[in-house]
């Protein structure tokens, strides 16, 4: 019991020196990469630099010792940070105000998060289906992208979608500042040229794999330390190039988030979209790569970690945080092996705040702009719409509705949009399930679609399969149906629903199953079921409905035909 609420006593029984090398070579790796990040998404979110570095200390302690990945990488991310500078942004908070309502943010969201976990509901996560999830990932990486441009321009702009973005910088776009172009250009330049050319350079070079795939990651910092070292030797600060500036250092003292109940009204329905955005992210991450070494990851463990680890990090001067996706694969591939790596990570993400705030003076915006377009731009998936397009019409509709609403409407419609979009594709599927006229095979026992195959039928029976689960909201469909075929049929004697896909039936269904009972019956036309499962069976047995249908029950559908042919 001990270890199901916490998972590190799986594996601290078992920590040895090798595993400690393996994660200290992880976690040097992973902060290297985390301290430029987590600089930038605390401007993206609208907050000071340091508190980025706050948000990548407490919530990688908390997720070591509750998580149950291995690997996931907790901290900032970049749609987490746009949806609190979007909660936030429209709330015309004065700076204090803005960093407490951003703790409150975060502490909300955690709670929520630990209560779903608490009750076992870590299944809320399918209510967000996978091509939903991408188109939202999608929009909101081209409205962060769009959201740095005036760091990489030195000019101005506001908003959160591109119907505000767009028309703020072309009119600012005549105050373009050149310094700051010189410097973001050839930064940007080398952010996306690295990602794989330098790799490719050192294996000419006959560096091996691992090490070529470090060193392209480090990248960053590499932009981060030659502009920081530029701007300082040339005093670039002075003639236009806006940079981070004097920011506190050490670590920060306990903060609290703000419990008025005005605030949490504002705040609330923020909470549970980023609550419910920062999950579906984090346990999408952490099942890929678990199932990469063949691990297993709770659901509802992981809400309590994950909520644990906001809460945390609302007392340690941070703001929302996930499962990063780029930190946690470069995790994976360094090879972590405990969840210590996360520990040994937060030891180095503080001595670096202790040691490296104070350099942060001289370091451009426009360095940490173009490592959030480098970082998020391959967050950006338009395939999506054609694979969708070709998949399913039903799905592409809602990843179209969910990328457009994002980018026209805001973050948060545009999840609340596909959160609703996916369940209205999915009502109106089941609500109009496929059936089909079944015929046996010749010279097996098995039943086979009519239209698809070479069947034999019979003249006076119609087999019908249903599959779906039966509910009150497409029983009126299937009736239609059933109807339907029946009434070309004038020889029919018999009809018997095969209900081989039939998982649930409700009590509306039970209900409209013995009215077109009734109304067969009346033609002299008796209903039979077959292949029905037991718990379906038990269900049917409760009631008067086996007592009232006029036909009967069979265990398979050859059976049946054999019997009434």
């Amino acid at each position: 019991m001990a270890r199901q609420w916490l998972p590190a006593l799986a594996w601290v029984k078992t920590y040895n020196g090798t595993k400690f090398t393996e994660d200290s070579l992880a976690a040097v790796i992973v902060t290297i990469m985390l301290i430029p990040q987590s600089l930038a998404y605390a401007l993206l979110a609208g907050l000071p630099a340091e508190m980025g570095l706050y948000a990548s200390i407490l919530p990688l302690v908390v997720y070591a010792f509750l998580g149950t990945s291995r690997v996931l990488s907790v901290g900032p991310v970049a749609v987490m940070s746009l949806m609190t500078a979007a909660a936030l942004g429209s709330l015309g908070l004065a700076p204090e105000q803005y960093i407490t309502a951003a703790l409150t943010l975060a502490f909300m969201a955690g709670a929520m998060l630990m209560l779903l976990g608490a009750l076992r509901l870590g299944f809320v996560a399918n209510f967000m289906s996978h091509p939903v999830v991408t188109g939202f990932i999608t929009a909101s990486a081209l409205i962060i992208s769009v959201s740095q441009v005036q760091h990489l321009l030195g000019i101005e702009s506001h908003g959160y979608t591109l119907f505000e973005l767009l028309p703020s910088l072309w009119k600012s776009a005549g105050q373009l500042n050149w310094v700051t172009v010189m410097v973001s250009a050839p930064t940007l330049l080398w952010l996306f040229w690295s990602r794989n050319g330098v790799a490719k350079l050192l294996k000419g070079w006959g560096v091996s794999h691992s090490t070529a795939q470090m060193f392209s990651r480090i990248s960053p910092v590499v932009s981060v330390v030659a502009t920081t070292m530029i701007a300082w030797w040339f005093r670039l600060d002075e003639i236009g190039l806006a940079t981070v500036g004097q920011v506190p250092t050490g670590l920060p003292s306990v903060t609290l988030p703000s419990f008025d109940m005005q605030m949490w009204r504002l705040l609330g329905g923020s909470a549970v979209l980023i609550a419910t955005i920062g999950f579906v992210e984090s346990i999408s991450v952490a099942q890929g790569l678990a199932a990469k070494r063949r691990e297993r990851i709770n659901p509802d463990q992981e809400l309590l970690a994950l909520g644990s680890s906001n809460v945390a990090t609302s007392f340690f001067g941070g703001f929302p945080v996930a499962g990063g996706f780029s930190r946690s694969v470069v995790n994976y591939d360094a090879g972590a092996a405990t969840p210590a790596a996360g520990l040994i990570a937060a030891l180095l993400m503080a001595l670096a705040t202790l040691l490296f705030v104070p350099l942060l003076v001289y370091l451009p915006k426009a360095t940490l702009a173009a490592t959030i377009i480098a970082a998020v731009w391959s967050l950006v998936d338009i395939s999506i719409l054609k694979t969708a397009w070709r998949f399913s019409k039903a799905d592409f509709l809602a990843v179209l509705a969910t990328i457009v609403l994002t980018l026209l409407a805001g973050v948060e419609i545009g999840v609340a949009a596909g959160v609703l979009v996916s369940l209205i594709v999915h009502l109106y599927k089941t609500s109009r399930p496929h059936v089909a006229v079944v015929g046996e095979l010749p010279g097996t026992e098995h039943f086979r679609n009519a239209a698809r195959h070479e069947v034999e039928t019979h003249e006076t029976i119609l087999s019908i399969r249903i599959d779906e689960s039966l509910y009150f909201a497409n029983t009126r469909y299937l009736e239609d149906i059933i109807y339907a075929m029946v009434a070309k049929r004038p020889r029919l004697k018999h009809v018997i629903l095969m209900c081989t896909a039939v998982n649930e039936i409700d009590m509306s269904a039970m209900e409209s199953i013995l009215a077109m009972n009734e109304h067969l019956d009346e033609l002299d036309i008796k209903l039979h079921l077959s292949e029905v499962k037991g718990p379906v069976m038990d269900r049917l047995e409760r009631g008067e409905f086996l007592t009232k249908l006029s036909g009967n029950v069979y265990l398979s559908q050859h059976q049946a035909v054999e019997a009434l042919k």
